[in-house]
């Protein structure tokens, strides 16, 4: 029978490395679990280390067996494996014209997601009434699992500081330059926050939730009210030291160009989204394709994905719009998570630290440490 977590339980349960670390691996597994062989010969930690974290897991209520491993000769091992309705985690994904707030489980199952119009320009005030009153619906909605709820990420363009969560001039929204978003957000709802671009909550998701294979460096273009890039290199988000990489959109195309919101004139995003008003979904993936490829050639990259709202409703259009000026190399796909991309992306922005992996890679065991 499965143990109910106290309050609290969850959080101390997962309060060293080496733990998320094992935690990750049973995630990974899937119902059917993994053995404590299997996870120490992954980790690389002894046997012991790995019963102890294992105790302390199913203790927390975050793991249970699952039943026993075939017999190779020896008394059958004892399978484990996570408890996904343990904890949950909250995204939030604010666009310049929508709100979409979502509820997942541990391994990033919906649990309830609702979506509402919004204006980013009403106002700080405004905005976090909106977000807090959706949040409140999605709990609701989910039977409101108070003790279980981890945290918010939050998701929306940029630029940002994804450290201190705090807003800088959003393209077209200057009155949020400064604004201390997470903070603000967080003595609301009384959780912890994090906040990020909505380009780089997306590649993040897109890695931990296994949608993109092998590849260790993709860029996912997103095109919707506006037009950013995520981008993971090397196997980790790349954000830039000032959260400053993948302003795609405001890549110069023409000097002389139509003004955009940033300032520039001729930026690739203004000149999609002309085309777009104007109809023009071949020339609006010409763009997009010409951007792409100057990002191939300055980084090169093993795969480029595609999302967002406008480019959702042409989908593939626009992938082979991208296809025909990058020729084939590399490949070009439609994101698989489709308009949920990035709210999914966001509730993992919660879920990746606690499951050690804020960095996208997989981490190495802490050994030497006076607690396992």
């Amino acid at each position: 029978m499965n143990r109910t977590p106290a309050p609290g339980a969850n959080l101390a349960a997962l309060r060293d490395h080496n733990a998320a670390l094992v935690l990750a691996l049973l995630r990974d597994a899937g119902p059917g679990g993994a053995s404590r062989a299997e996870l120490a010969a992954r980790t690389g930690l002894t046997p012991q280390a790995v019963s102890k974290i294992t105790g302390r897991l199913r203790d927390g209520g975050l793991a249970a067996e699952a039943g026993r491993r075939a017999s190779t000769g020896g008394k059958p091992a004892t399978a484990l494996r996570l408890l996904p309705e343990a904890a949950h985690a909250i995204g939030v994904h604010v666009e310049r014209d929508a709100l979409t707030v979502t509820l997942v489980d541990l391994t990033g199952a919906e649990a309830a997601s609702r979506t509402s119009p919004l204006d980013l320009g009403a106002g700080a005030e405004a905005v976090l009434d909106a977000i807090t009153a959706e949040i409140a619906s999605v709990r609701a909605e989910a039977g409101d699992p108070l003790r279980g709820v981890l945290g918010a990420g939050v998701a929306l363009p940029g630029p940002l500081d994804h450290r201190a969560g705090v807003l800088q001039r959003v393209t077209g929204f200057p009155q949020w330059d400064g604004f201390p978003l997470r903070d603000a957000l967080s003595a609301r709802l009384g959780l912890p926050v994090v906040v990020d671009k909505d380009t780089n909550a997306a590649a993040l998701g897109l890695v931990l939730r296994g949608c993109v294979g092998p590849a260790g460096s993709f860029a996912y273009l997103h095109l919707g009210t506006g037009l950013g890039a995520g981008l993971v290199l090397g196997g980790e988000v790349h954000r830039g030291a000032r959260t400053g990489a993948g302003e795609f959109g405001h890549q110069v195309l023409q000097v002389d160009g139509p003004p955009c919101r940033c300032g520039n004139r001729g930026c690739i995003e203004v000149l999609c989204l002309d085309a777009i008003a104007r109809g023009d979904t071949a020339e609006a993936a010409r763009l997009l394709g010409i951007g792409a490829a100057n990002l191939v050639r300055l980084l090169d990259i093993d795969l480029v994905l595609l999302g967002g709202g406008a480019l959702l409703s042409a989908s593939g259009a626009y992938a082979d719009g991208v296809r025909g000026v990058l020729g084939g190399t590399p490949p070009v796909a439609v994101a698989p998570a489709g308009e949920r991309t990035v709210v999914e992306g966001a509730a993992e922005l919660v879920l990746a630290s606690l499951f050690g992996r804020g960095g996208l890679t997989t981490h190495s065991p802490v050994r030497g440490t006076s607690r396992p």
